[in-house]
């Protein structure tokens, strides 16, 4: 028994080390702001956009995807509790256009809990291949071979 504790701090150790850091809510916002295009002031909606189709990014924005590589950013005109660990979302629409400051993004929370619905500020086409890109470049970064990094300068006495 006394082995199993130290084994268990050495896993979650090892896990540690092996995630690497991640980026913080803003970086994450930032990152796909640097891969959206223009605001535009619609889209149309994908009939299947489902609750795996979308992704948080903090309190006012989310990106939702028709594709792996055709997604939109919607930057949110005020905050919008609950986004993050909501378990679906629904997004307003006429006809199955999406508009800019017309429509709202609707979270859905825990069952018994009041929808609430946030309008749409903006609306920004997102290069998927770029963004994916520029992701895995930031996972390959934070992993750099002992022998490849420059050498530490030690101070002098």
């Amino acid at each position: 028994m006394r082995n199993v504790i130290p084994l268990m701090v050495l896993a979650a150790t090892l896990a540690a080390c092996a995630t690497g850091p991640t980026l913080t809510t803003d970086e994450r916002l930032a990152l796909y702001r640097e891969h959206a295009g223009e605001p535009t002031g619609s889209f149309r909606l994908d009939r299947t956009l489902g609750s795996q189709n979308w992704t948080p990014l903090g309190d006012q924005a989310l990106a939702v995807w028709s594709s792996a590589n055709r997604g939109h950013l919607l930057e949110l005109r005020s905050r919008c509790s609950g986004l993050g660990p909501a378990a679906r979302i629904s997004i307003t629409n006429s006809m199955g256009v999406v508009g800019a400051r017309l429509d709202s993004v609707v979270v859905s929370s825990a069952a018994g809990s009041m929808a609430r619905s946030c309008r749409i500020e903006t609306i920004r086409p997102i290069d998927g291949t770029a963004l994916r890109e520029a992701k895995r470049e930031l996972r390959d970064a934070e992993y750099i071979d002992r022998s490849a990094a420059p050498p530490e300068e030690t101070p002098s006495p």
